[in-house]
């Protein structure tokens, strides 16, 4: 289990465009990833669309967001185009970051048990270490939660 304070796990996932991104790469930079269920679902879709109205606030404090899903880099290039998603979106269909940051975790809905990514945000600092864990974002309030813990 990650905890704030550890290393978190480097990644190597292609972008919506197929080209490699590294978590290392922003080494130097604060890191907001985020782990998401699904591309064009209600709730993905309004957690992406609160970090796009919120990204020239992200940008302002020179923090890279990373939305990351097991859904793959064609998926992630319409659901970018569709609502104009201004920040990186990662494919992990083999769930390797999935996996590393145990996101993926039984759920319950409806009586139904099953197995799925449990929405997961991680706010990464410069050095490469976790600084806060939101382990079951809410998709309306994630973004400006995370603004307003990176004021403090």
């Amino acid at each position: 289990m990650l905890e704030v304070g550890m290393q978190a796990p480097d990644f190597a996932l292609p972008n919506a465009k197929g080209d490699i991104v590294r978590l290392s790469d922003f080494r130097g930079k604060r890191v907001v990833v985020y782990f998401y269920p699904k591309d064009n679902t209600p709730g993905c879709t309004r957690q992406a669309c609160a970090f796009k109205d919120n990204y020239a606030a992200f940008q302002g404090k020179d923090i890279v967001v990373i939305g990351i899903s097991k859904d793959s880099a064609a998926s992630h290039e319409k659901f970018m185009a569709k609502y104009e998603l201004p920040f990186i979106l990662l494919s992990d269909v083999e769930k390797e970051a999935i996996g590393a940051y145990g996101v993926w975790q039984e759920k319950k809905m409806y009586g139904k048990v099953s197995f799925g990514v449990v929405r997961s945000t991680f706010i990464i600092d410069e050095d490469g270490k976790i600084m806060k864990i939101y382990p079951k974002a809410k998709p309306d309030d994630n973004a400006k939660e995370i603004l307003a813990f990176l004021e403090l």
